[in-house]
C-alpha cells in the first residue's frame, strides 16, 4: 500500500472556547483524484479562556481536564489508525502565563506535542484551506475566524492573499471584557481601510458560532452557503435580549454555544459594516481542516520526493552509473 491509498490523518485544535479532534481519511486514486472523508470528529468544551482571562493563567482544574483530553484524543488516534498529526493551540494558550509549561507537562506526559501558534500562522492555515474553495475567484474576499480569544482576518483579493491579520477579540474575550482599549477601534480603522482600497468585500466566515448562527438563520441560500447581513443582524437582535437560559430553550443551544454566539455575531456585524458586505459564504470548515490540509500536501511531497529517488535509483543501476554499495550508502 502506498501512502495515498486511504490512510488517516488527525488534527487537534485547541481553541480558547473549545479542543477539537478530527479524523479524516484521504484516498488518492489511480485517477488522480483525492478524497476527503470525515471519519471521527470530537468537540469538547474546555473553555480555556474562561480561566486565562480573568486570571492570566489555566488552572489547576481545567489543566488537569486538558491532560485527560490529551490522552482520549491520543487514544482515539490510535484506534483510527492515524497515520500523521499536528496539534496546535492558539490564543487562551498563548495569552496564559503557565501556557509553554503545561504544553511542555502534556507533552512528557502523553508524547504528543502541542504547536503553540501564532494568530498569523493560524490565519495562513485557514488561507490555505479556503483558497480552493472561494466560489468566485473574482472580487475580493475576507476570511474572517471568530474565535474565543482573537479574531483572524485574511483578504483574499482576485484569488491571491493580500494580507492575513490577529486582532485580539474574540467572544470569550468580550464575555470577560477582557478587550483591551483601543483594540475594536484599531479593527475599524483597518476595515474601513480595506473598504476603502477595495470597495465592498464579502466575507467567508469561520468557527462554531457562525456555523450555528447559519443554521438557526430562517433568510439564507442554503444551496450557496450565503448568509446574508441582514438576516444575521435580525437574528442577533433576536438572540441579544435573551437570558443565556432562554437562548438554550428557545433555539436548542448548548450552554458553551448559547454565551458565545452573540459576541461572536456583534463582531461579524462589526467588520460587515465596515466593508460593506451584503453576506457571509459559510463553508462550514474551519482549523482542523486545514492542518489536516497541510499533513496531506506535505506527505503528498515526500512521496514524490522518495518516488523521484527511487526512480533516480533505478535508472542509474539500469545504466550502470551506480554500484549497490553507492545506492546502499545514499539510502
Amino acid at each position: 500500500m502506498t501512502m495515498m491509498e486511504g490512510m488517516n490523518f488527525a488534527a487537534i485544535d485547541i481553541g480558547t472556547n473549545a479542543a477539537r479532534l478530527l479524523i479524516k481519511n484521504i484516498d488518492h486514486n489511480p485517477l488522480g483524484e483525492t478524497k476527503f472523508r470525515k471519519v471521527l470528529f470530537i468537540r469538547y468544551p474546555l473553555r480555556l479562556g474562561m480561566d486565562v482571562f480573568s486570571k492570566g493563567k489555566i488552572g489547576k482544574e481545567r489543566a488537569e481536564m486538558m491532560m485527560r483530553m490529551i490522552k482520549g484524543f491520543k487514544q482515539m488516534m490510535r484506534m483510527y489508525d492515524v497515520v500523521d498529526y499536528r496539534a496546535c493551540a492558539t490564543s487562551a494558550m498563548r495569552d496564559a502565563k503557565n501556557g509553554k509549561a503545561l504544553i511542555k507537562k502534556i507533552e512528557k506526559k502523553t508524547g504528543i506535542r502541542i504547536d503553540l501558534i501564532e494568530g498569523k500562522e493560524e490565519a495562513g492555515i485557514l488561507y490555505g484551506n479556503h483558497i480552493e474553495k472561494l466560489p468566485n475567484k473574482e472580487g475580493t474576499f475576507m476570511y474572517v475566524d471568530v474565535g474565543g480569544g482573537s479574531t483572524e482576518i485574511t483578504l483574499i483579493h482576485q484569488g491571491r492573499l493580500v494580507g492575513s491579520m490577529s486582532y485580539n477579540i474574540g467572544t470569550i474575550r468580550l464575555l470577560n471584557r477582557a478587550v483591551k482599549d483601543g483594540i475594536v477601534d484599531g479593527l475599524k480603522a483597518d476595515m474601513a481601510g480595506m473598504y476603502a482600497n477595495y470597495g465592498p468585500i464579502n466575507i467567508i466566515g469561520s468557527g462554531g458560532n457562525i456555523n450555528k448562527l447559519f443554521r438557526l438563520a430562517e433568510e439564507k441560500s442554503k444551496k450557496e452557503l450565503k448568509l446574508p447581513i441582514t438576516s444575521l443582524r435580525s437574528l442577533h437582535n433576536d438572540l441579544q435580549p435573551l437570558s443565556v437560559e432562554e437562548r438554550m430553550d428557545r433555539f436548542g443551544l448548548k450552554p458553551d454555544r448559547a454565551d458565545v454566539i452573540v459576541p461572536a455575531a456583534e463582531i461579524f456585524l462589526i467588520i460587515a459594516d465596515c466593508i460593506h458586505s451584503d453576506y457571509v459564504y459559510v463553508p462550514t470548515i474551519g482549523l482542523a481542516d486545514g492542518i489536516i490540509g497541510e499533513l496531506y500536501a506535505k506527505a503528498t511531497q515526500d512521496e514524490k520526493e522518495r518516488l523521484s529517488r527511487s526512480r533516480f535509483y533505478l535508472n542509474a543501476e539500469a545504466q550502470g552509473l551506480l554500484n549497490a554499495e553507492t545506492v546502499e550508502s545514499n539510502e
